[in-house]
């Protein structure tokens, strides 16, 4: 590991235009940035590639770093804003995945019924799920669909764990009563 003075003098000479200053600020620093996003996103390939796209952007944008010493947080707020930005990316994917299960839920719910009777039950499971939250569609979505565990979707979506599982729960309760009510108003 460089120590501080090294440092200091490997990001001036670097934020003047020094490629070797930078590929040894680098060196120095890669194991740790793989490490965190390697942690962070549990896959290898997007781990490198956000560390590949982190030391990219440090390198363009190292003249606008105003304290050498602060090199290594600098990097690291670099990494954790393209590792957040990898995560929403998998939340959105998730999500499309789910509304896409969603529909195929409902349409083999309805499949066992006649024609009437499949856009009813397709109706009722989308309107059921509509009545919640983004936060509880992104919860229900992610727990059903993803099948995480409500530790991971803690995670994913910088939540306590036990406020997942009552939120999850929650959501649950209100498709149970949203469904309820439409199947009582149905039958009268």
């Amino acid at each position: 590991m460089i120590n501080n003075e090294r440092m200091v003098v490997l990001v001036r000479q670097a934020k003047l235009g020094d490629a070797h200053s930078f590929a040894e600020l680098y060196t120095d620093v890669y194991q740790d940035l793989y490490r965190t996003a390697l942690y962070t996103l549990g896959n290898a390939d997007d781990a490198e590639n956000v560390v590949s796209d982190t030391v990219l952007d440090a390198y363009a944008g190292i003249s606008r770093l105003y304290d050498e010493k602060k090199f290594r947080a600098w990097i690291f707020r670099i990494l954790s804003n393209k590792c957040n930005r990898k995560i929403r990316e998998y939340v959105k994917k998730r999500e499309r995945e789910a509304e896409q299960s969603i529909d195929d839920m409902a349409e083999t719910l309805a499949a066992k019924g006649n024609a009437m009777e499949q856009a009813e039950n397709k109706t009722l499971v989308q309107k059921a799920f509509s009545v919640l939250t983004d936060e509880e569609k992104k919860i229900v979505t992610l727990t059903i669909y993803g099948e995480y565990n409500s530790g991971e979707v803690a995670g994913l979506m910088n939540l306590n764990r036990n406020t997942v599982r009552s939120k999850y729960a929650r959501a649950l309760a209100k498709m149970r009563e949203c469904l309820g009510g439409m199947a009582l108003a149905q039958s009268n």
